[in-house]
């Protein structure tokens, strides 16, 4: 591990090789948009809002899963990348069925909040509104398919730190849903532990808890970063039985 110097948006800052772009800029209190990304989580770029501007790359970035290096010269606020993020939630919006006004997640969502700091007041694409399954089968949970944005948080979370891998991904394009058991029914599930973690990582109400109504619905995904630290640490006591 090898301490570097790069600059973001015009100010030089220090950083550590192993580190990505967005790690040293939230360190620094640099705010860059994100919904696939989750501390304790792997970074796999999917929802492509934390691009960023390198100098002598004509490509954007992503933030989350570009390593740093000496001199790198970043920006992460022009008016190129304003565009290209409201683009995006433009886009999210208009795939899904995100009905703030009645949904359980309303003042609570990633999405809305996104929404807000772009300042979209209005959508300018065509809205598709796909007819996707909500599968209620779950003793507790519900999983919304038509609010879901694919950044893979549950995923990710069931594989990496529940270990159960209940979730995955089907599908292309507009036909790529969130499924459990190679599609079976989430409460027909012989690997979801309904540990709720998957839950609580969602930044839309695509997962919500049984009996939640309008605005209800609170995630707390803060809690894996001290799950995953405990574990790192050994922080875990095993109790055995005698």
């Amino acid at each position: 591990m090898a301490i570097l110097t790069l600059t973001i948006n015009g100010e030089q800052l220090s950083g550590k090789d192993d580190e990505t772009i967005l790690d040293i800029a939230r360190q620094h209190d640099i705010n860059i948009p994100t919904l696939c990304h989750l501390e304790g989580l792997s970074d796999i770029g999917a929802c492509r809002l934390c691009v960023v501007e390198i100098e002598g790359q004509a490509k954007l970035s992503t933030a989350c899963s570009t390593k740093p290096q000496e001199g790198m010269v970043v920006r992460t606020d022009t008016e190129r990348l304003k565009k290209y993020r409201r683009m995006i939630i433009e886009l999210l919006a208009s795939e899904g069925n995100h009905s703030c006004a009645v949904c359980v997640a309303n003042n609570n969502c990633e999405l809305q909040d996104l929404a807000y700091e772009v300042g979209l007041v209005y959508v300018r694409f065509p809205y598709l509104y796909p007819k996707k399954e909500l599968d209620a089968t779950h003793k507790d949970y519900v999983n919304d398919r038509n609010r879901c944005v694919l950044c893979t948080r549950c995923v990710r979370v069931c594989h990496e730190v529940e270990a159960a891998h209940t979730w995955d991904i089907s599908g292309r394009g507009i036909n790529c849903e969130i499924i459990s058991d190679l599609n079976q029914p989430w409460g027909k599930s012989k690997t979801c532990t309904g540990c709720g973690k998957c839950v609580f990582v969602c930044p839309t109400a695509a997962l919500f808890e049984k009996g939640a109504t309008i605005a209800e619905m609170e995630k707390h995904p803060e809690f894996l970063k001290y799950i995953v630290t405990a574990r790192q640490k050994r922080e875990w006591i095993n109790i055995e039985e005698d």
